[in-house]
């Protein structure tokens, strides 16, 4: 397509800075896309070299965009399929609207594309088989309507003949509708003779003008019968009806009268509708086959079709009925039924508060489907706001500012735009347009809370959100956008935590054992995207709560070492509750998980010994006798209080005797007098001497690499003064040695009484509440979904006046609980 298919010229005519023309081109439907309707910078006389400066775009009504420019050639593109017959259906011509918008100065064209027809549809009979009756009294020149078939294409693709099989009986009369379309009846050539053949088979092929053509088949069964001698008479051929579109259901539109002279059965008159009546007209009319009433029975729509050709038929009740046909042509009256519709072209949105009265805001465009004065419309806004709106082309509007803007009174403008018809009555529409006025980053943003307290159990699972830093920004756009970032003050935090530039959330990468750290400090720094940006910075502290992970672990006596080392020596006679020994255990969780009960499991003599269930002590349930067995054994059950409980078991072995001389004497009896595997033994405890002091050796200079990397963490962290914690001050009351039981980073101060359930675990704590609060988040073991909010105390930070003064402590004090040991 060139541009000498242009179809109609430029028209030029402009209010304030806008120029408006209307161009018109001609495509065939189903174009490829990027196909070249024509050059609308040539044929609007554009200067191709300043598009790119002047925003040239397209704008074309409904949903779709069909058409696009491109800029460096200035020619209308087709952007999207386009199916004449989903656009127009049997309307012709069809033709779609478009828009052309250039700003700087604003410039407003309008065109429409006739979309041309190609033969892309076969035609479409109702059914694949029609059936008839014929009497065999039926005088040559008979004629019998046939189904129609139906081909959405229009013009000379659309259906043009039909043909029919050869035979010695029928011919075939194409008739011509009063809108052009085709429709055969079959005309009886020769009497039928139903001895002679009782029934004949045609082929109706129906033939669209195409080149090539495209057709489509639909069998015709005869029956040949003895039928009625008289067939019904219509009293008119055409009957003629007006009808309003928004008639009710049920409205009486035409009666039909047919007589038949006829007695009986074959005198009685059935009215129907012919064999070719659309499927659409069945669908908005009814026939009371009775009486012959056509009555409304869908919604009619003018703008959809505005004449209705209706074909009815009468056939009596005659062993082979006769038929009689007419027409009934039903004319559709329009009414003000269409509300107009606004379509918002384009906003400019935000408007800055400064911009000059006259500024270009949005372009609107209303249609209204009705016609005449029904589909006049105008538009206007409520008054009291700074805008207006003016009209430089039919049906099309420009919302402009009338005055300044101030947005510290009013930071948006919600306007609504109504457009009213000038029907009887009359119909409108209301379209609302949200303008925005533009601000300047002056604000800071806000978080919720000065600071952050999390607990987080350990053995978590890694990845899991802990924490979201919630924080707020007045500004708008870009100046109220947040980023979040974690500024690192100690390099192992960058490992251990992330955070969501996005939304704020803090994610746990690593899973945290609360024995090797019980507390983490960092700062999260909320900064919007401004230019400049601003600024703000959080303190978070995350908090390692214990879980019972860590069973008892025995101290005395020694679980890799056998009994005849810690043999205790009972004398004979010892009287009820003697404590005989101790079973000495720690837990290296804290708190209640700590807590070790202590049950007598298995024993030699269960009547004879007791175990403390607090403290491990083993007494004399009873006085010792001299019939006593001189050897015991005793297994005790040691239970911490966590959830779950775990577990771990001693054995004790006493011997009953006046002198450890008689002890070692009876021991040394029972040992084999000779045992060939006594130079194994002695090599293979040689080796685990050896491997024992390499492995000491090893974990000795390992402490001693982290804690010199330790101090100079520590000097590095106290000389930028941002330490917010002492660290942790010497272990008191320990009554039993842990050498070699804790690894060197194990903070907890675990204090160990005679009596378990004493024993407590200091922990770090904020050293005041602030007024605004905090929340805390507690993450349990297996739960990745999203974590929970707890309110709590919020942390105020030590200034650097009070971290320089030696005696002040920023840590938990300890909690005594009743019944516990300081």
């Amino acid at each position: 397509v060139t541009t000498g298919q242009v179809l109609s010229l430029l028209l030029l005519f402009g209010v304030s800075h806008c120029v408006s023309a209307a161009i018109r081109y001609a495509i065939p439907e189903e174009a490829r896309r990027g196909s070249v309707v024509g050059n609308v910078v040539a044929d609007l006389a554009l200067d191709l070299g300043r598009l790119p400066g002047r925003r040239l775009r397209v704008v074309s009504g409904g949903n779709k965009k069909y058409f696009g420019v491109d800029l460096t050639s200035g020619a209308l593109l087709v952007s999207e399929r386009i199916d004449r017959e989903e656009l127009c259906g049997a309307l012709s011509p069809c033709s779609l609207s478009f828009e052309i918008v250039v700003e700087n100065p604003l410039e407003l064209y309008s065109g429409a594309v006739e979309i041309q027809d190609i033969n892309d549809n076969d035609p479409v009979f109702p059914s694949s088989q029609a059936r008839l009756e014929i009497s065999e009294s039926v005088a040559a020149g008979a004629r019998f309507p046939l189904e129609s078939a139906q081909d959405p294409d229009v013009g000379i693709n659309s259906l043009q003949t039909y043909q029919l099989s050869a035979n010695s009986h029928f011919a075939l009369d194409v008739q011509t509708r009063v809108d052009g379309s085709k429709y055969a009846e079959l005309v009886l050539e020769k009497e039928l003779d139903r001895e002679e053949q009782r029934e004949l088979n045609l082929i109706l092929t129906a033939l669209d003008g195409g080149s090539p053509p495209r057709s489509a088949q639909v069998q015709i069964h005869i029956d040949v019968v003895d039928a009625n001698d008289n067939v019904p008479v219509f009293n008119q051929s055409t009957y003629k009806a007006s009808v309003r579109e928004n008639t009710p259901s049920g409205t009486l539109v035409a009666r039909i009268s047919a007589y038949d002279l006829d007695d009986g059965p074959n005198g009685d008159i059935v009215y129907s509708f012919s064999s070719h009546t659309p499927a659409k007209v069945r669908e908005l009319f009814a026939l009371d086959s009775a009486t012959g009433e056509l009555r409304v029975k869908g919604q009619l729509d003018y703008e959809e079709t505005k004449l209705y050709e209706i074909y009815l038929q009468a056939k009596d009740k005659g062993v082979v009925p006769g038929v009689a046909h007419c027409k009934v042509l039903v004319e559709v009256v329009d009414v003000n039924d269409n509300t107009p519709e606004v379509t918002v072209t384009s906003v400019y949105s935000p408007v800055p508060e400064d911009a000059a009265p006259g500024t270009v805001v949005a372009l609107l465009s209303v249609t209204d489907l009705d016609s005449h004065d029904n589909g006049l419309v105008n538009c206007f806004i409520s008054p009291g706001i700074p805008f207006m709106l003016s009209s430089s082309l039919k049906n099309y509007y420009t919302l402009k500012t009338k005055e300044a803007l101030d947005r510290e009174k009013t930071s948006e403008y919600n306007i609504t735009i109504t457009a009213r018809d000038s029907g009887s009555p009359p119909l409108s529409a209301v379209k609302q347009i949200l303008v925005q006025v533009s601000d300047v980053n002056d604000n800071t943003p806000k978080t919720s809370q000065d600071s952050y307290d999390v607990y987080v159990l350990e053995n978590n699972v890694p990845g899991i959100p802990i924490l979201n830093v919630s924080a707020t920004d007045p500004d708008l756009g870009r100046n109220a956008h947040l980023s979040y970032t974690l500024l690192q003050g100690d390099p192992t935090v960058g490992h251990i935590f992330s955070i969501n530039r996005e939304n704020g959330t803090l994610y746990l990468l690593t899973s945290l054992d609360h024995e090797d750290q019980v507390e983490f400090s960092m700062m999260v720094q909320v900064q919007d995207s401004g230019s400049p940006p601003l600024a703000t910075n959080v303190s978070v502290s995350v908090f390692v709560t214990d879980l019972n992970d860590n069973a008892p672990t025995v101290l005395y006596p020694h679980p890799n070492t056998t009994t005849t080392t810690y043999t205790d020596v009972v004398a004979p006679g010892t009287p009820a509750g003697h404590m005989v020994t101790k079973v000495v255990a720690v837990d290296a969780d804290a708190g209640y998980n700590a807590w070790i009960s202590y049950t007598l499991l298995q024993a030699t003599d269960p009547s004879l010994f007791s175990v403390g269930l607090h403290n491990g002590e083993i007494f004399t349930a009873r006085q010792l006798r001299e019939d006593d067995a001189p050897q015991h054994t005793l297994v005790i059950l040691l239970k911490d209080h966590g959830e779950p409980v775990l577990s771990a078991s001693a054995t004790v072995s006493i011997s009953v005797a006046e002198m450890v001389k008689e002890v070692l004497t009876d021991l040394t009896d029972v040992a084999p007098a000779n045992d060939p595997r006594r130079h194994v033994t002695f090599y293979l405890i040689l080796a685990v001497i050896l491997v024992s002091a390499a492995f000491f050796i090893t974990m000795l200079s390992v402490g001693i690499f982290k804690c010199y990397k330790w101090r100079q963490s520590k000097e590095l962290f106290n000389s930028s003064r941002s330490t917010l914690y002492r660290t942790p001050g010497p272990f008191h009351h320990i009554d039993a040695v842990r050498g070699g039981l804790t690894p060197p980073n194990f903070y907890h101060q675990v204090y160990l009484t005679t009596d378990s359930r004493q024993s407590d675990l200091l922990c770090k704590k904020p050293f005041t509440s602030s007024p605004l609060g905090s929340r805390q988040s507690t993450m349990r073991n297996g739960e990745p979904g999203p974590y929970h909010q707890i309110t709590g105390t919020a942390k105020r930070l030590p200034t650097p006046a009070e971290q320089a003064q030696p005696n002040t402590d920023w840590r938990f004090s300890q909690t005594q609980r009743p019944g516990t040991s300081g």
